[in-house]
C-alpha cells in the first residue's frame, strides 16, 4: 500500500480505526476473530492502528496489542488519554496523562507508544500543560509522537508551540467539513497530518443504511441527530451521489467516500472501522482508486446543492468538540 507522512511519521495511505472490534456497537464480536482481522489488514499492508484508554475501557487497547506483538516493529499505534474514566468526564492532568501512558504500554505491549493523542480537549487544564506533559514522556523514550483529537485551530496553535504536534483527529467526510474552515489550513500550515474518523459517516456512506434501519441498543448511532429516520431519508442524497462516482470508477459509494478524502490532501489518513474482512479489503481498495481535479470538482459542485440534515452529536457532545 502506499504510505503518507503525519508530520515525521510515515504510515500506510488508510488505517484501522479499532474501537469497534470489542466495543461501541452491537454485541462485542468474538476476539480470536478480531485478531485474525487485525493481522490481516498487516498481511495486507495496514500499517496505522487506532485504539483508545476509554475503548472498553482498556480492553480495546488489550486486544491491539495482543494483535500486533508480533508485528510491532513494522506498524504504527496511535492511542488517546484525557478521560476520567470514574465520571466519564475529562481529565488531561498531567498527573493523569503520566498514568494513562503506563496502563497503555502494558496494555499494548510496548516500549514507546507511537503517537499518543489528547482523546478531547480538557477546558480546565491549559493545553500548554498538556503538551508539557507529553514532551517530558517524549524526553523519557515513553512516547515517540504527539496528536491532538477534535481540537480547535488556536488550541493546535497553542500546543504545537511547546511540542511538536504530528497529527489531528477529528471527524471529516462528505457529509462533514468543518475541518475544511480552520483545522486543515493549520495543519498544513504547520506541517501536521491530520486523521479523519468516521471517513464512512459512521457506516451511513457506505449505502448499507437507511430510514428503515434499526440499531442496538448500545449503539450510539440511535442517539445522534443525523441518523434519526427522517435525517436518514433526507441524507440519502450524499449516498446517491457517491453511488454515481463509483458506477463511473467502478467502485463501491465507500471506497469513493475513502478516495474522496485522500485526494483532498497529500497528509491525509483516513482510518475506517470495520469487524469484517471483506469490509477490510474494500476499504483498502479505496487507495488504488484515481479521482481527478475535474472529478473532486463535480463531487465538490452536486454536495454543494445537498443540505445535509442532522448534527452530528446531541448539543451536549457538540459543546466538546473543535475547542
Amino acid at each position: 500500500m502506499q504510505t503518507r507522512k503525519l508530520g515525521d511519521l510515515t504510515v500506510s495511505a488508510i488505517g484501522l480505526g479499532c474501537m469497534g472490534l470489542n466495543y461501541h456497537r452491537g454485541p462485542a464480536p468474538n476476539r480470536a476473530d478480531m485478531i485474525a482481522l487485525v493481522r490481516a489488514a498487516v498481511e495486507r499492508g495496514v500499517t496505522f492502528f487506532d485504539t483508545a484508554e476509554v475503548y472498553g475501557p482498556f480492553t480495546n487497547e488489550e486486544l491491539v496489542g495482543e494483535a500486533l506483538e508480533p508485528f510491532r516493529r513494522d506498524v504504527v499505534i496511535a492511542t488517546k488519554f484525557g478521560h476520567d474514566l470514574d465520571t466519564d468526564g475529562l481529565d488531561s492532568r498531567p498527573e493523569r496523562i503520566r498514568q494513562a501512558v503506563e496502563g497503555s504500554l502494558k496494555r499494548l505491549r510496548v516500549e514507546a507508544i507511537d503517537l499518543l493523542y489528547q482523546h478531547r480537549v480538557d477546558p480546565d487544564v491549559p493545553i500548554e500543560d498538556v503538551a508539557g506533559a507529553v514532551r517530558d514522556l517524549i524526553a523519557q523514550g515513553k512516547v515517540k509522537h504527539f496528536g491532538l483529537s477534535e481540537a480547535g485551530a488556536s488550541t493546535i496553535r497553542r500546543a504545537h508551540a511547546v511540542q511538536r504536534v504530528a497529527a489531528v483527529q477529528s471527524e471529516y467526510s462528505l457529509w462533514w467539513r468543518q475541518p475544511e474552515k480552520e483545522v486543515l489550513p493549520v495543519c498544513g500550515e504547520l506541517g501536521i497530518g491530520f486523521v479523519p474518523f468516521s471517513p464512512l459517516g459512521r457506516g451511513f456512506l457506505t449505502g448499507k443504511i437507511d430510514e428503515t434501519t434499526s440499531f442496538g441498543g448500545n449503539d450510539n448511532r440511535a442517539s445522534l441527530p443525523r441518523f434519526t429516520p427522517e435525517a436518514r431519508k433526507a441524507n440519502r442524497a450524499v449516498v446517491d451521489l457517491l453511488e454515481r462516482i463509483g458506477a463511473q470508477k467502478r467502485a463501491t459509494p465507500a471506497q469513493i467516500a475513502l478516495a474522496w478524502l485522500l485526494a483532498q490532501k497529500p497528509w491525509i489518513v483516513p482510518i475506517p472501522g470495520t469487524t469484517k474482512l471483506g469490509r477490510l479489503d474494500e476499504n483498502i481498495g479505496a487507495a488504488a482508486i484515481e479521482l481527478t481535479r475535474e472529478d473532486i470538482r463535480n463531487m465538490d459542485a452536486a454536495a454543494a446543492k445537498i443540505k445535509i440534515v442532522g448534527d452530528r452529536y446531541p448539543p451536549a457532545e457538540a459543546e466538546r468538540a473543535q475547542r
